[in-house]
């Protein structure tokens, strides 16, 4: 009887032959034989009577498997991100400080007592620079800095901007070799995916401590000490624990992308939701806080405002649906300096007491301002004091601009 005869092998190679045998599907080791209907019947091409030997197989050493000249795995049998992320250990942990804090704290019986604190730092630079949270040396009557040799050296505050929880101490007569510095990257050009890599001391005990994990999010906005607003922050899933506060953020190629700040943790340990303030942000502080000791916050001075909405505005007769209707701006600020005019009168709208009659400020250089948050935000991020910014506002009625330069906000 003539059949067609087709073969299927389990592993992963694919090979054919013509065998001889009865119309029953049999297993055979490692091959599978089955009968297949035949659907013509030629003349059969003679069979083989030998069978030739199986082409052997070359067996690859992991360490060849390369990809653009470069080992996916090496003779250890790293692959080629456990060797990045390593390498980033090696070189920036050393940058890495551990900062203890004395704080002076009064008892339940109003007992003045010495209280203990704890959080991370990195190396900015070799005049002996180190960034941290402001939170971290917040009240400290004394500061020390712990290196990676156990040497620890006496340390004080040279500048320190509580808003966006940035503080810069400097360490005195450090041994030759002791500093390294660390690599400032940047955060403008960040992906949520990035491999993201923190450094610091959990607890202030486990010191120098790498966990990783990838940018969740990008420009998540916190609260700060002032009540004020941070944005562009980022989230990462990387594990940030107390301790971890100041440490630094890093990306795959060891530089520097923000500080460790904060996380989101019913518990109080990592839930994988940490916080950092982009590195962005702490290179437009820096010239500021090693010049002056602190940062110069640009302002124009809207003291209260109310953000226009469609039903708010057409109440009021207004010929825009969004701004900021002004009510009053601080004495001496640059809008009131301008010209600009806040509320002259009061009405009572439905339930509401109103204050009127202000300019509306709808753009500040030609940049939609919605409410006074939003204002602040791009007040934060894009500019600085003595810059002259171009302010658009209603004023009875009619659109006009006026030119102003920002001063520096007063401290309260």
């Amino acid at each position: 009887m003539k059949m067609n005869i087709r073969v299927i092998w389990r592993n992963s190679l694919a090979l054919a032959m013509l065998l001889a045998l009865s119309p029953l599907a049999c297993n055979l080791g490692n091959w599978t034989i089955s009968t297949v209907s035949p659907t013509a019947a030629p003349t059969a091409a003679p069979i083989p009577t030998t069978t030739p030997p199986p082409t052997p197989l070359t067996v690859v050493n992991a360490s060849e498997i390369v990809t653009n000249g470069v080992a996916l795995i090496d003779a250890a049998g790293l692959d080629f991100a456990e060797r990045r992320v390593i390498e980033v250990y090696q070189r920036v942990a050393p940058s890495v400080v551990n900062i203890t804090t004395q704080v002076l704290q009064r008892s339940f019986f109003f007992e003045v007592i010495p209280a203990e604190g704890a959080g991370s730092g990195f190396v900015l630079d070799n005049e002996g620079h180190i960034l941290t949270n402001y939170h971290v040396i917040e009240g400290a009557q004394s500061i020390e800095v712990n290196f990676s040799d156990d040497t620890v050296l006496p340390a004080r505050v040279i500048g320190a901007d509580p808003r966006n929880d940035v503080a810069v101490l400097q360490v005195e007569n450090a041994p030759p070799g002791l500093l390294a510095p660390v690599e400032l990257g940047q955060s403008a050009t960040l992906q949520v995916g990035q491999r993201a890599i923190v450094i610091g001391n959990p607890f202030g005990q486990f010191g120098r401590t790498l966990t990783t994990g990838v940018v969740s999010a990008l420009d998540r906005t916190l609260q700060s000490q002032d009540g004020r607003q941070m944005s562009g922050i980022i989230q990462t899933d990387a594990a940030i624990n107390r301790g971890n506060s100041g440490g630094p953020l890093l990306d795959s190629a060891g530089r520097v992308i923000g500080i460790n700040t904060a996380i989101f943790s019913p518990s109080g340990t990592s839930s994988g939701v940490g916080f950092a303030i982009p590195v962005d942000t702490v290179r437009r502080l820096l010239p500021d806080l090693l010049e002056l000791g602190r940062y110069r916050h640009p302002w124009l001075g809207v003291r209260y405002a109310y953000p226009l909405s469609p039903q708010l505005a057409q109440a009021l007769k207004l010929p825009v649906e969004q701004g900021l209707l002004l009510v009053e701006l601080m004495r001496g600020s640059p809008l009131a300096a301008a010209g600009v005019r806040g509320a002259q009168q009061e009405v009572i709208l439905g339930n509401r007491r109103l204050y009127i009659g202000g300019d509306v400020l709808t753009a500040l250089d030609n940049q939609p301002i919605t409410n006074l948050e939003n204002l602040e935000t791009m007040l934060e991020t894009r500019y600085q004091v003595s810059d002259n910014v171009t302010v658009t506002l209603i004023r009875d009625g009619q659109e006009q601009t006026v030119s102003v330069t920002l001063t520096e906000e007063p401290t309260q």
